[in-house]
């Protein structure tokens, strides 16, 4: 599994954990983000209970297990967050930032000793003592309780499913030609992304951050220009069920 530093400050950094060439056959590829500061570390939709061996040894390279805190998971899907219940077990002692309306679903991964710390649909945040991370409501896109994860000091943002591409093989961690990457993302989002209208009210909110780099949880990382292609590319995609 790749694991490896994106954007640093003086505060902390951004490291993604992924482009696993030793997943088995038939899973979807995902990326795992994990934020370090100087005495915690936080590991964002850390992924099905296959990648847990892989991301327990990658957390480790960066955090004692004691500093290992705060989990997150943006919805409720298994390539998110079925891993859950080997974490439970693994950290001392935990807390797991998720949206309220799945804690009765994700619980059934197993939670004994963690925390279930309820995100409300309006947002929040997830306070590091280093760094404040806001939590941005994504409902609909594609869960009905969903949020994704913004950086207000590096201008991140980690989109979860939002701008996912399903390529075959490993590709690069950035987009290099957006236009030639939307055959990658369109039929995923037509599918996956079930409102219109919700997806109207993310670009809204979302054109007003200032945002350097967006961290889907598939697929290529979004930086600089490209993030605005990406909003105008969604912008004008029709989504939802009824899409044949």
């Amino acid at each position: 599994m790749l694991t490896k530093t994106l954007w640093e400050a003086n505060s902390h950094k951004w490291i993604i954990c992924g482009r696993d060439p030793e997943k088995p056959n038939g899973i979807i590829d995902t990326n795992q983000y994990m934020v370090r500061t100087h005495n915690r570390l936080l590991i964002m939709d850390p992924g099905g209970i296959e990648l847990f061996s892989a991301m327990l040894n990658s957390a480790l390279e960066y955090a004692s297990i004691n500093e290992i805190t705060d989990l997150f998971a943006s919805h409720q899907d298994p390539d998110i967050i079925s891993s859950l219940g080997l974490w439970d077990r693994a950290l001392p002692k935990a807390r797991l930032h998720a949206p309220w309306l799945w804690e009765g679903f994700i619980r059934h991964f197993g939670m004994e000793h963690t925390e279930y710390v309820r995100i409300p649909d309006e947002g929040g945040e997830i306070d590091l003592g280093a760094v404040r991370l806001t939590l941005v409501p994504a409902h609909y896109l594609h869960s009905s309780g969903n949020f994704n994860v913004y950086d207000p000091q590096l201008k991140v943002l980690m989109s979860g499913d939002i701008g996912a591409a399903l390529e075959p093989g490993q590709p690069p961690l950035f987009v290099e030609d957006f236009t030639s990457h939307t055959k990658h993302m369109e039929a995923f989002h037509r599918r996956w992304m079930p409102s219109n209208e919700a997806k109207q009210h993310w670009i809204d909110r979302i054109r007003k951050l200032p945002i350097e780099y967006m961290a889907p949880q598939h697929g290529r990382i979004f930086k600089g220009d490209d993030v605005k292609r990406f909003l105008d590319w969604f912008e004008n995609l029709e989504v939802g069920s009824a899409i044949r």
